[in-house]
């Protein structure tokens, strides 16, 4: 939970004392979706027959769009769309999921054959990982792999969704989303008032991060209206969302990297309110919303009445993407995790096996508690650079500086840079395996392993099974 770990533990540390898998596997999507047939062998043999067929996968046609062509191939990148928070897809870009074992082994079924009449989506992942690390107590503000050298079991993700077609506009459609997420990575996404007590009413001492080990989030939930003749059509969205601007999102498919960025890891998650996604051309795209304040419920007394909105453009040539956004601004004083941040991305394109995003955000909170009166900034900048090897394997560098102004996002008052190399190998559309590089260095004062180091070096490993 960004909130808690920016404010509660911020502060005690420095007294002293982290886009969607609907966007993966578009290039090797089967060559025809599982139909409803004979169940005459047993679902577990159902799904192993599937994992076996997914081994053996072909690229299949492409479906007809209303948007420019995709910029890169999905797999081996994370998504094959220049990125839009919000929204399942940019608008006119036709559904990409692939048929997961899951939906295979349930398509022979009345149930299954429901779920397809009427394209809702059933599927997930499970996300273990590993890590060495110089630091012996904590790796923190590396994250989601906090705690050093171990196993640690991430995420089990379970997803039920239904996605507008943007594609069409003859007709209003609507969609939906819920994500049900189990696992460490909990401490990051969490939302105070949504299942929060595990986290806020269970401490535990430092170095660990507070709250229980391993716990429950339900994470994403909103229903989506899109209407076809608002601009090029509008999507309204209704719910917990992701928050809009980053390169990053807490969903391990969604990543080019298993670590994330620090500017990542101490900015807003989640919002809950309402947004507009409207489509004017091809190139440019809007989004204005309300949200109750980052990482906390409307129904708490912590939130805030908010704005926010996003300017997305994408020029002629399909080589360039900028999207600048004011994820969250009201004004008001420090609450919960109220963040003022205002974000800019840039997108650019080599060629169709290389390309980069940079990100780089300005936040701030107003008068937080234990801190100087008035705003207390931090600046981020990241940049990753992608290269696709073949179409099964790609490699990533990640460079990034920060700086923590007064030290209230990550707690300690100092500049950091992190640079990362990673790989990500897809055995097939179903098995992800992401091995990692990371070295970190706090430039002002010792900010690793509870405040003993200056630096961090960290190797990583983690799978991602998708079902």
């Amino acid at each position: 939970m960004k909130a808690l770990l920016c404010g509660t533990l911020a502060l005690s540390l420095a007294t002293g004392s982290a886009h969607s898998v609907a966007q993966s596997a578009t290039s090797l999507a089967e060559p025809g979706r599982t139909t409803r047939g004979d169940c005459a062998s047993g679902f577990f043999d159902r799904l192993a027959a599937a994992y076996r067929e997914d081994a053996d996968v072909v690229p299949g046609e492409a479906p007809p769009r209303r948007a420019m062509d995709a910029p890169f191939s999905s797999p081996p990148f994370p998504s094959a769309e220049w990125q839009l928070g919000g929204v399942e897809y940019p608008i006119g870009v036709p559904n990409g999921n692939a048929q997961y074992p899951l939906e295979k082994a349930l398509a022979c079924t009345a149930f299954g054959g429901w779920l397809r009449d009427h394209r809702i989506e059933t599927y997930g992942w499970i996300n273990p990982s590993a890590n060495l690390s110089t630091s012996r107590d904590t790796n923190y503000p590396l994250s989601y792999a906090t705690r050093p050298n171990r196993v640690e079991f991430n995420q089990f993700l379970f997803r039920v969704q239904r996605v507008p077609d943007t594609v069409q506009t003859d007709h209003v459609d609507w969609g939906f989303h819920i994500d049900q997420l189990y696992g460490y990575d909990y401490h990051y996404t969490a939302m105070k008032g949504v299942f929060s007590n595990q986290l806020l009413n269970h401490p535990r001492p430092p170095p660990d991060l507070p709250g229980k080990v391993y716990g429950y989030d339900p994470m994403i939930w909103f229903v989506d209206v899109y209407v076809p003749g608002i601009g090029q059509g509008t999507v309204f969205t209704a719910g917990r969302y992701l928050s809009l601007p980053d390169i990053e999102a807490q969903f391990a498919p969604n990543n080019y990297l298993l670590t994330h960025s620090i500017l990542y890891t101490v900015d807003a998650y989640t919002n809950v309110g309402l947004l507009a996604t409207t489509k004017l051309s091809d190139q440019w795209t809007i989004q204005l919303g309300l949200h109750g304040g980052d990482d906390v419920a409307p129904w708490k007394r912590e939130s805030r009445l908010t704005a926010q909105g996003c300017v997305r453009f994408v020029s002629s040539t399909n080589d360039d993407m900028l999207y600048p956004c004011v994820e969250s601004y009201n004004g008001k004083r420090q609450t919960y995790n109220n963040l003022q941040e205002y974000v800019l991305t840039w997108g650019h394109r080599f060629s169709a096996r290389v390309h980069m995003l940079t990100e780089a955000y300005r936040i701030y909170v107003i008068g937080a508690p234990g801190f100087k009166p008035g705003q207390n900034p931090a600046y981020g900048i990241v940049n990753y650079f992608n290269i696709e090897l073949d179409p099964a394997n790609m490699l990533v560098i990640r460079n990034e500086f920060y700086k923590d102004e007064v030290g209230q996002r990550t707690g300690f008052a100092t500049r950091y840079s992190s640079h990362t190399l990673g790989m990500t190998r897809w055995i097939s559309q179903d098995l992800e395996l992401r091995p990692e590089l990371r070295y970190e260095h706090s430039y002002d004062l010792p900010a690793y392993d509870g405040g003993r180091k200056r630096s961090q070096t960290t190797v990583l490993f983690d799978v991602i099974l998708h079902y």
